[in-house]
């Protein structure tokens, strides 16, 4: 499986521009190594978007769902240090997705990002992922390396203390395009996922292009 680990928690957030500067700041030199450090925690990925919204988008691999349920996941996020407090309180437009990574096809991971926010239908949900499953196969597509459906657990999901204004949409799932250029994931985005052919109708997507990764080996120390 390209991705590490079994869960994943996405958060996206825009930011006033007078703030940028500070935002970036705290999640390069405190927030992404915080939350890797955790126990459980595999690596977090940064992006920003060349189009859609929000402006900023995260993903942090962890070795299974629960830990983003874990008394040590649950310990930080009721510690938050001052900066981390004064950053999050400037969030706009707050996803935060807790999921499981349902399929996972390929290997490896791009340098740009596709993704697909999707709605299922309650009852709906076995037939969507089957038709998922045939649509993230990236081994005849030229500049696409892996692609994998994530699916949100509505109780973790959503809103959190220190994060009380993310957004609705705790059952969405998630569709994630690693690729090498963006014209490939524009194209892989119009032919599998929007339009008539797409297994059912999106509700946002987005192209994103990677701005640094951390890895837990990154941070170890002897």
């Amino acid at each position: 499986m390209p991705l590490a680990g079994k869960g994943m928690l996405l958060t996206s957030m825009d930011i006033d521009a007078s703030d940028d500067e500070d935002f970036n700041r705290w999640y390069d030199r405190e927030h992404l190594e915080e939350r890797v450090a955790i126990d459980g925690f595999i690596e977090a990925r940064r992006y920003v978007a060349h189009s859609g919204s929000p402006k900023y988008l995260c993903l942090y691999s962890t070795t299974a769902i629960e830990v983003l349920d874990s008394p040590a996941y649950r310990a930080r996020l009721a510690n938050s240090t001052d900066w981390s407090k004064k950053s999050m309180a400037r969030f706009k437009n707050m996803i935060r997705a807790v999921a499981r990574i349902t399929i996972s096809r390929g290997q490896g991971r791009g340098a740009v990002l596709g993704i697909v926010r999707l709605r299922p239908d309650g009852g709906n949900e076995k037939a969507l992922r089957e038709a998922l499953r045939e649509r993230l196969d990236p081994d005849a597509l030229d500049g696409i390396i892996s692609m994998h459906l994530i699916e949100n657990d509505a109780k973790l999901s959503g809103p959190t203390g220190e994060i009380p204004s993310a957004s609705v949409g705790a059952a969405d799932w998630y569709v994630l395009i690693d690729g090498t250029n963006v014209n490939a994931v524009s194209t892989v985005l119009a032919s599998r996922f929007n339009g008539p052919a797409a297994p059912t109708r999106p509700v946002s997507s987005g192209i994103y292009s990677l701005m640094w990764d951390l890895a837990k080996c990154d941070i170890s120390r002897p």
